[in-house]
């Protein structure tokens, strides 16, 4: 069954962790009205980002989107750059690039939500009416769900918004025995064939992590299933979960309540123990109100993620003026908390990806919405070219602080191939230990972003390839360990495997570089790797941009376009 909701459509996720990608629901009462006197919103800072999304100052962590006009509605502290007085801030786009700020729209104010409007989604109803279930905070700091709905659904800016005088609508009870204090970020509801609505919300028992799920026929009044969508003992606390279908066919999106043979389902949690997301991807039964990952599946975060960087508190909606699926992600901070009170601000949104079913089926494939490249400026290409092991190429002519570059390697033998030991499992190691800095057979090779004339800062984005049981394995690796000099900051080198046969295919690589955030897409979006970095020397101007090959063996460049990017409007 599907249900359309050609005319609108919209998300909202409101996660909360702060600090090196450490979640947090706290409050920080002796920061939270710290201000940093000598920060000003249009002051010059090397570390704000040119055209990803953030607040003129202090602290962000939350977007939701209105379709025709798109919005974001997030969590802001107008008083700090850390977690506290919350307000619903608000600002509108119409191509999720540029954005034009409005006066905050949702303030805590029943006993339901008083001590906080935390995490929630959006729903469209057949009259074409949205609503948003969020979490609150109620009096003895238990978590509830809670029901708003705009003032004026004629006003496409949706300025105010008014709440349910039956808040709470869901909560933990004596009977239910939901832990009180995990119970939140309900999902987008769908819409089955029996006309009751679904809702999935994150929680855990014990340490099991858990989407329970709620039934409603009119969305006011709900009921808890007598079985939890899904769960996985040992995950801890699943924040912030996504539900939603995807077609076997194509790259177009679907609406969240479709299901049949024509679409696979898709789970992500974002655990809470470790800070990081993971997906499956399965079947949904809707008669028994089950899903089920496809075989195989890893359900822990050594399995499939979004991400394998710094992003986190992911949400996905349908575009259907667009015809796509959308998804938006928190890169929360690599700083220390005092840093962040220095600079005033914290938190920036990752650039909307487009996300569809691989043709495989196995994995997700993401890749930046389009309306970026109107960003674009200055172009320079360099055209086929022999890499030599041990060689460096500036890219010059684009602004470096602040570029898109699009880069594709050959590989014609193969020979010296180092050898992938059994051992060698854990991506995210393998990159640490074998860095942009240890010379390898075929690799590593491939940018050095916001570096330093010398080098000696930088942000290396690349690949390394291995001779495995009956195939040619390729790493991918974001290492940050000369990010910055800084010793302060987090320095975590990234990685992952990527799913592509080196000997058939060439290896791309697209980065997006906007002065603190390098967000990397491998394999035409099969993986993807976001850096948060903070160097002292490769700032504004003084940033370079290289391609490389510290291997053995000569890769050859197939093509590399490269672009200066425009700032977009963000206040």
């Amino acid at each position: 069954m599907a249900f359309n909701s050609s005319l609108v459509g919209f998300f909202l996720f409101l996660a909360l962790f702060f600090g090196h990608g450490i979640a947090s629901h706290h409050v920080y009462k002796d920061l939270q009205t710290f201000q940093h006197t000598s920060v000003a919103a249009n002051q010059d800072q090397p570390y704000r980002t040119g055209y990803h999304f953030q607040p003129p100052r202090n602290w962000i962590n939350g977007p939701m989107v209105y379709k025709g006009l798109y919005h974001l509605f997030y969590q802001y502290n107008p008083k700090g750059a850390v977690w506290g007085n919350i307000v619903w801030a608000h600002s509108t786009s119409k191509d999720l690039i540029n954005w034009t700020p409005h006066d905050p729209a949702i303030y805590p104010s029943q006993p339901s939500d008083i001590n906080g409007c935390w995490s929630g989604s959006a729903t469209i109803l057949p009259s074409g009416k949205p609503v948003i279930l969020y979490t609150g905070i109620n009096p003895q700091n238990k978590q509830v769900q809670n029901l708003a709905m705009p003032k004026n659904i004629s006003d496409p800016y949706l300025k105010e918004w008014t709440k349910s005088p039956k808040n709470p609508l869901m909560q933990p009870t004596a009977q239910n025995q939901i832990n009180a204090s995990s119970f939140r970020d309900p999902t987008t509801a769908w819409l089955g064939p029996d006309k009751y609505w679904r809702v999935v919300i994150g929680n855990k028992l014990n340490h099991e992590g858990r989407a329970i799920l709620y039934k409603s026929k009119d969305f006011l009044n709900w009921v808890q299933a007598k079985t939890p969508l899904h769960s996985v003992e040992g995950n801890g606390m699943w924040e912030c979960p996504d539900f939603f279908p995807v077609s076997i066919n194509g790259q177009n999106g679907v609406d969240t309540s479709v299901i049949g043979q024509s679409v696979k389902h898709v789970l992500k949690v974002s655990l809470d123990d470790t800070k990081h997301e993971y997906y499956t991807i399965g079947s949904y039964d809707i008669t028994k109100d089950v899903y089920s990952p496809d075989k195989g599946s890893v359900e822990s975060d050594l399995g499939l993620r979004y991400d394998y960087g710094k992003f986190y508190a992911s949400k996905t909606f349908f575009d259907s003026v667009k015809n796509r699926r959308i998804l938006w992600g928190w890169i929360n901070e690599s700083s220390s908390q005092a840093d962040d009170i220095k600079k005033g601000w914290a938190g920036v949104q990752a650039i909307p990806r487009k996300i569809w079913l691989g043709k495989s089926g196995k994995q997700l494939i993401q890749w930046p919405i389009v309306e970026i490249e109107k960003q674009r400026e200055n172009h320079v290409t360099i055209p086929k070219k022999l890499l030599k092991g041990g060689s460096v190429i500036e890219i010059s002519g684009v602004t470096a602080a602040q570029a898109d570059v699009d880069i594709s390697f050959k590989i014609s033998d193969f020979e010296k191939a180092e050898e992938l030991k059994p051992s060698w499992t854990n991506p995210q190691l393998l990159c640490s230990q074998k860095g942009a800095s240890v010379k390898g057979g075929l690799g590593p090779f491939g940018l050095l972003a916001l570096a330093s004339k010398d080098r000696k800062e930088n942000t290396a984005v690349f690949f390394r390839i291995f001779k495995g049981q009956n195939k040619y394995v390729v790493l991918m690796c974001s290492d940050q360990s000369r990010s910055s000099l800084n010793e302060d900051n987090d320095k975590t080198t990234y990685g992952a495997f990527l799913d592509v046969d080196p000997r058939h295919e060439k290896l791309s690589l697209r980065s997006l570089i906007d002065h603190s955030i390098v967000e990397s897409f491998g394999g035409g979006g099969k993986v993807c790797i976001t850096a948060r970095v903070y160097p002292t020397l490769a700032i504004n101007s003084n940033a370079h941009l290289y391609v490389f090959n510290n291997g053995s063996e000569a890769v050859q460049i197939e093509k590399l376009n490269a672009w200066s990017m425009k700032k977009a409007k963000l206040t």
